[in-house]
């Protein structure tokens, strides 16, 4: 069987194609690894923040965690305490003492929402209720903070007598 030129052209471009995608596919890709917190309300949602709190009286949210470093991780969600101005930098955690902490250990690729209740006793305007994520090397056995947090602006005022 004799084969025509444009035969021969068209089969050349298929052989030429399946190369290429077979090469690109072999390729292995690197995926940049990351955490991520998130701070949910009440009803484990986005929205539905509280922004008026009595002092002592039980506050209620969810926290969401993502582990997609590409290895197992434990990790550790702290709350603390701020004000307006002063919160976390993505370099440097909030000086302040934590007032609720949550440990796990997740996979790569797992993600949990985790519930949290605390009780906030300082009656203040614009305090922020910070979230820091740490995660633990392994080599020296510390607590790093990962530059990742949130905050919620919350104004605390005394209950009725």
């Amino acid at each position: 069987m004799v084969l025509d030129d444009e035969v021969l052209a068209v089969l050349t471009a298929i052989v030429t194609v399946a190369c290429v995608v077979a090469a690109a596919l072999s390729i292995p890709r690197q995926v940049e690894p990351f955490l991520a917190i998130g701070l949910l309300g009440e009803k484990g949602k986005i929205g539905d923040y509280p922004t008026r709190i009595l002092a002592g009286e039980p506050v209620k949210l969810h926290v969401f965690v993502m582990n997609n470093l590409g290895r197992a991780a434990a990790l550790k969600v702290v709350a603390k305490l701020g004000s307006r101005g002063n919160i976390p930098t993505n370099s440097t955690p909030l000086n302040a003492t934590p007032i609720w902490e949550y440990t796990i250990i997740l996979n790569h690729g797992q993600n949990v929402t985790i519930p949290v209740q605390l009780t906030i006793d300082k009656v203040g305007m614009n305090l922020a209720l910070v979230f820091e994520l740490w995660a633990l090397n392994t080599t020296s056995g510390t607590w790093v903070y990962t530059g990742r947090w949130n905050h919620l602006y919350i104004n605390v005022t005394k209950g009725v007598p």
